[in-house]
């Protein structure tokens, strides 16, 4: 770690300290701070080009690996103690990790690294008495300090250190969860009594930056009542990421559903259990990626009428992963936005339609309507405009060309009936039916379409009592 005034290396700690030369600090103090960083070891790759001893004395055309040449050479390269490590560039059939350059040995950091956002930031701090007569009364204090608050790691105010004999020094390790991103600062404090029983006091000021591990990209898309959420992750680390969890959290307005491009069959809604054990996703050091997708609903009681809010918030991703040696990492993402949903004052849903219909007789569709703002509206009259440009139509009305419907209560639903009359076969759209408010004079938006396939279309010709024994298309 690196403070104000220089740095330079900690020893055997994993880290990288230094001492504090800050001007608030004199020359005449018994004390100073250490602090290394605890984080685990790395494997130690090398990358020499090893071979196989035979193919240079054989050659490639003896493929015979149980010739007696190559047993020979075999049996000499590993019964003979090589002091001189030259057996270090021989491949090993015993040793598969040999073509991959991991020698087992695993090598403490040499310099203090990178702290990312949700990580856990441990570190070993040392305080040392380098003076040539015993400290007393020792009151120690750690601190991490960011732009928006100071949080206490350490205090031995209650507890103060007794002594530190002359060259003596006393350790402790603090933990912190990252959970700010730029500039912080770890303020180490000591008040002690020295050899002439004067109070001193100590501080020390050791600076550090925390960067952003990942780069979380959205984008939400809605296709008719279905909301899309892709969630893009990019790793900005020197290391590669191994995801435990990407889980997206809706609002509690909204179902969520995690789908896969592997599988047919999605996974079940993310607020469910989840499996005993699911391997991680890696996504690879310096720019790796990799795509989440989610599909969104909101939930509406249909068995009577809610209040919808138009809220935009979605939900937020909840992301755990650990690096290659197992260290963990946490995030939360901010509340997801998607497009503003507007509120509708009424809905009109049609609730049945005949299975059968017959053509040119009459048939009854069920339709409702439903209030969703919270006072009365209507009265209203609803009517089947057809298009003008239709030389011939497909559907008419049967009776009064409007009908008259009266007052809706708030968040209530009125119940109804249109008969129609099919005029042609074949593939055809139930449309156009508007409900027009009396009071406010205006229309609302019109029934959504309902197709009518070829087998709800039957000839008067078709329909007999042996129903049974007929072809129905």
């Amino acid at each position: 770690m690196v403070n104000e005034g220089e740095g330079g290396p900690s020893g055997g700690h994993g880290g990288y300290g230094g001492d504090n030369n800050d001007s608030d600090t004199d020359g005449t103090q018994s004390l100073a701070f250490r602090v290394m960083r605890l984080c685990r070891p790395t494997f130690h790759v090398e990358t020499p080009l090893r071979f196989d001893l035979s193919d240079l004395i054989v050659g490639e055309d003896d493929d015979d690996p149980q010739s007696q040449f190559r047993r020979l050479l075999q049996s000499q390269s590993s019964t003979t103690t090589d002091l001189t490590y030259t057996n270090r560039f021989l491949l090993h059939d015993d040793h598969p990790s040999d073509a991959m350059g991991l020698p087992g040995m695993l090598v403490l950091p040499q310099s203090f690294g990178a702290i990312y956002l949700g990580e856990t930031f441990c570190s070993y701090i040392s305080i040392n008495n380098s003076s040539s007569f015993e400290v007393r009364d020792i009151v120690i204090k750690a601190e991490i300090q960011t732009e928006r608050q100071r949080i206490l790691l350490l205090d031995t105010t209650k507890t103060p250190v007794e002594t530190i004999r002359a060259g003596g020094r006393y350790d402790f390790i603090v933990e912190h969860d990252v959970k700010e991103l730029g500039a912080h600062t770890l303020v180490c404090t000591a008040q002690y009594s020295d050899g002439d029983a004067e109070r001193k006091y100590l501080p020390q000021y050791f600076k550090f930056t925390v960067s952003n591990p990942l780069s979380v990209r959205t984008k939400v898309r809605v296709v008719k009542e279905t909301t899309y959420l892709e969630a893009c992750l990019e790793n900005n680390t020197k290391s590669n990421l191994y995801m435990d969890q990407v889980d997206f959290e809706p609002a509690s307005n909204w179902s969520a559903v995690l789908l896969r491009a592997d599988s047919h069959h999605s996974e079940k809604s993310v607020s469910a259990s989840r499996e005993i054990f699911k391997p991680p996703i890696l996504i690879k050091s310096g720019g790796g990626i990799h795509n989440y997708l989610y599909q969104l609903k909101p939930l509406l009681d249909e068995s009577a009428p809610m209040k919808f809010e138009g809220s935009n918030v979605l939900g937020k991703l909840q992301i755990t992963w650990r690096t290659n040696l197992g260290e963990p990492g946490r995030l939360q993402t901010q509340q997801i936005t998607g497009n503003l949903i507007t509120q509708k004052e009424i809905e009109l849903k049609a609730t049945k339609v005949p299975s059968v219909i017959i053509l040119e007789k009459p048939f009854t569709v069920c339709l409702s309507l439903t209030n969703l703002t919270e006072s009365k509206l209507g009265p209203f009259e609803v009517l089947l405009s057809l298009s003008d440009s239709q030389e011939e139509k497909s559907l008419i009305g049967v009776g009064l060309k409007k009908m008259a419907l009266p007052q809706v209560e708030a968040f209530r639903s009125l119940n109804f009936q249109m008969n129609l009359i099919p005029m042609e076969a074949g593939m055809q759209k139930i449309s156009g039916i508007t409900v027009f408010n009396t009071t406010e004079k205006k229309s609302y938006d019109p029934l959504p379409d309902i197709e009518v396939g070829l087998h709800m279309f039957l000839s008067c010709y078709c329909w007999s009592s042996n129903w049974s024994n007929q072809k129905h298309y």
